[in-house]
């Protein structure tokens, strides 16, 4: 059987992935997806890597769940990001009709709730906030070690 675990334990399982991606020089979003408590599918950011702006670690983390499951509906499924998704990510997430969303820091300028905030699916639950302090915190590192760097 396997076992229950926290928000946190995934969300930190995410952090590793955006861990990755910093490594990678990609702005170091991380994401898991999990069903039935196991993690079908890891994913970060890799816009540069592939010149493509629509690679964020949750377009990339749902194509992965979906290939896992061979379906294209991850309505028993939950998204772990470390940031808040942005609003394509979001409406990728209303057509995976996505049972739940959680993720770590908020994002005021370019997340989906600052723009249009009814983008989820109705059935989809929202908890945001979790591990906001370390995922915050990786984002800011490394945009201040971008600005240094110019």
């Amino acid at each position: 059987m396997l076992q229950d675990h926290s928000d946190d334990y995934y969300m930190k399982k995410a952090l590793v992935e955006a861990q990755k991606a910093k490594e990678l020089d990609e702005v170091p979003v991380g994401a898991v997806v999990v069903c039935d408590n196991q993690i079908i599918a890891r994913a970060h950011n890799f816009t540069e890597r592939l010149n493509d702006v629509t690679a964020h670690a949750e377009m990339q983390a749902f194509t992965a769940a979906a290939d896992y499951l061979g379906g294209k509906y991850l309505n028993e499924c939950t998204l772990y990001v470390t940031l808040e998704p942005c609003l394509m990510c979001a409406g990728a997430s209303y057509w995976t009709q996505l049972k739940k969303i959680v993720f770590g820091a908020s994002d005021e300028k370019r997340g989906f709730r600052a723009m249009a905030a009814q983008v989820l699916h109705p059935k989809t639950e929202l908890v945001g906030g979790v591990m906001e302090k370390e995922c915050s915190e990786i984002i800011r590192d490394f945009f201040v070690t971008k600005r240094q760097l110019k």
